[in-house]
């Protein structure tokens, strides 16, 4: 398995496949899972001549899990530390959920002050902040987020299989069509990581203020969003994202949920590959 090592130690695990002279696409994965929640893109993108990387976030999937460094400051720089050491150019990035948080904070702070990145992709993405304040009165109330953290604390396993199997891939909604495996890779991603990661990842997704990031970047920026989304709901985030954003497309889809990367594929896929290629 291949690993970098970060600036204060953390064992990074990424994937890299594909030609190393095709335009590299970044995938950036949503919280509790890992790299692994992108198959179905990586193996996409890899059948239309891309290069793709994707990696672990600390404390998740086969990283290090270490006790400190779960804030969107630290997921953006060990994403950093991934593309510094593969030296990726040109690079298209596209995060998905906190992952959308981490791909704008990296693109805004290191990938175009590095000259590295030549798009961004932010799919069912956190940005620009999730939790109710005063200046975000559409925010969902802290008491959502500390159920989160009491859930995960009292028994992360039983959480984990909740979660998909309810409102994450709308298998809640009437008629929809469960599908078993997809519930049981989550949950195995998900018990592969930290419980003190995820823990203290839920502060990290939901009271980050990402307004700064999403005005400073200038790169040609994509934001896809479910608009039955039950866990980021739409409102909060893709619809004031794209206010915010110079040169943003905002695409939305009827019907689809928070984990429509994977329920929807094939649809998003294409969406994906039409703007890569554009």
């Amino acid at each position: 398995m291949s690993f970098v090592s970060t600036s204060d130690g953390t064992d990074i695990f990424y994937k890299d496949w594909g030609p190393r002279d095709a335009q590299p696409i970044v995938f950036h994965h949503g919280w509790p899972l890992s790299s692994d929640d992108w198959d179905a893109q990586i193996l996409f993108f890899l059948q239309h001549g891309f290069r793709v990387v994707a990696h672990d976030r600390r404390g998740h999937g086969r990283s290090a899990q270490v006790w400190h460094g779960h804030d969107m400051d630290h997921y953006a720089a060990d994403a950093a530390a991934v593309v510094e050491h593969l030296d990726l150019r040109n690079a298209i990035h596209i995060g998905h959920s906190t992952g959308g948080g981490e791909a704008a904070r990296y693109v805004a702070r290191h990938g175009e002050p590095a000259g590295r990145a030549a798009k961004a992709v932010l799919v069912s993405a956190v940005p620009p902040l999730m939790v109710k304040t005063e200046a975000n009165p559409g925010g969902l109330p802290a008491e959502v987020f500390d159920g989160l953290r009491k859930a995960l604390a009292d028994n992360r396993a039983q959480f984990f299989l909740d979660l998909p199997t309810g409102p994450f891939y709308g298998f809640n909604r009437p008629g929809a069509a469960v599908q078993e495996g997809v519930i049981r890779n989550w949950w195995r991603q998900g018990m592969m990581g930290s419980a003190m990661a995820h823990y203290d990842g839920i502060k990290a997704f939901s009271e980050t203020d990402q307004t700064e990031d999403l005005k400073a970047i200038t790169v040609p920026t994509l934001v896809l969003h479910g608009e039955d989304d039950q866990i980021v709901p739409i409102d909060a985030s893709a619809h004031l994202s794209i206010k915010l954003l110079r040169d943003g497309t905002l695409k939305t889809f009827p019907g689809y949920s928070h984990g429509m990367l994977t329920v929807n594929a094939e649809v998003l896929n294409a969406e994906l590959l039409a703007f890569a290629k554009a």
